[in-house]
């Protein structure tokens, strides 16, 4: 992982991005500047996020991030990108719940500002697991810590899952549902089906990923359980600590009614794909930390629900990712990155324990 570049995520030039954003920012709030503006450099592969200050003599917050919708000619990683979705989805959590999200400031849905919408958020100080390197390598912050922060860390980051699922009022997230017929379960499915196929178009496409699919019908819930509001991108990547406390839960481009283990599901697998990653480079990486027991154990004991049926929904996470993953080699090649092999499973960073999970043995052989 350390030799390869990362991918090309942006065409857009940050200089003129800035000079925008002050123009936009002075309509809405004369004399205002916005400054030191700059792009982090774990700017995400899919929304792009740029960091400014607010010069003003009366800022409604002087620290600001912006979730700028994707640059269409940067081969996008997912088809559309509604902003007006994440906005009132972070609202509707900070409105009815304790969980710790961003204070939204500004949507604006008009594409011509800067080139597509966006929202403008109040950004919270502290800090985030990295995902490149990952967090589970040595030489970061979370590695670094103790047993005892880190089953901190890991019990606060379980417990905002259980609050966003069991504090958010379903029958005020009706503007997430997916499309289509049946539970949310189906609808969940058959939306990430309609996303590989339109990854796939006009290219190869993946055998094992549709392996996954066929393996998930022959796993299928018998009774997939009420749905709650799901976080989507449920990962502690997406969360940003004050030591070793949440005080920012960011990324909601996913969320979605669904089954509570959906959530579950992507927490567990995503922590395994660095886990999974950092073995195979022959360092021990955090075996102890985010176990599939553990979590789902401290899940039961926080809302009263046991989650069942998760080499389902851990299955479903590893396939979610691997479709992700896909596009983003596609990309890759699209951009003169890379190249497509003979055998395009292998664009798949975790094809192993993909197809570990499909054939029923990933779990035994972690354990």
């Amino acid at each position: 992982m350390a030799a390869k570049p990362r991918p090309r995520t942006t065409t857009r030039d940050p200089a003129e991005l800035a000079r925008r954003l002050t123009a936009w920012l002075d309509a809405r709030l004369p004399g205002a500047r916005a400054v030191d503006v700059t792009v982090p450099a774990s700017n995400g592969l899919s929304s792009e996020t740029l960091l400014f200050d607010i010069e003003h003599p009366r800022p409604p917050v002087r620290a600001c991030a912006l979730r700028l919708a994707a640059d269409p000619s940067a081969y996008t990683v997912f088809p559309s990108y509604d902003m007006t979705r994440q906005y009132r989805t972070m609202r509707l959590v900070g409105e009815h719940t304790d969980v710790p999200v961003p204070r939204v400031l500004w949507l604006e849905e008009d594409p011509e500002p800067l080139g597509a919408p966006f929202f403008v958020m109040a950004r919270v100080a502290g800090r985030v697991p990295p995902d490149v390197m990952p967090y589970t390598y040595e030489g970061n912050w979370l590695h670094a810590a103790t047993d005892g922060e880190r089953e901190h860390l890991e019990a606060a980051s379980v417990g905002l899952l259980a609050r966003v699922h069991d504090q958010v009022p379903l029958a005020r997230a009706g503007f997430l549902a997916l499309p289509g017929e049946g539970d949310a379960l189906s609808r969940h499915v058959r939306s990430q089906r309609a996303y590989y196929d339109w990854v796939v178009d006009g290219l190869a496409r993946s055998p094992l990923i549709e392996a996954a699919f066929d393996r998930l019908t022959e796993l299928w819930p018998h009774e997939p359980g009420t749905p709650v509001l799901n976080w989507g991108d449920a990962r502690i990547g997406n969360i940003v600590y004050d030591g070793f406390d949440p005080v920012a839960v960011l990324d909601w481009e996913m969320a979605a009614p669904a089954p509570r283990e959906v959530d579950l599901g992507w927490t567990v697998y995503l922590h395994r794909f660095f886990q999974d990653l950092t073995a195979a480079s022959g360092q021990p990486g955090l075996p102890g930390f985010l176990r599939r027991d553990r979590v789902e154990a401290r899940y039961a004991r926080l809302t009263g629900h046991t989650p069942r049926d998760m080499e389902f929904y851990t299955l479903y996470a590893a396939l979610r990712h691997a479709i992700v993953m896909l596009r983003i080699a596609y990309r890759q090649v699209y951009f003169g990155e890379a190249a497509v092999p003979a055998d395009p499973d292998t664009l798949i960073l975790h094809h192993g324990s993909l197809r570990a999970m499909v054939q029923g043995r990933y779990w035994s052989e972690v354990r």
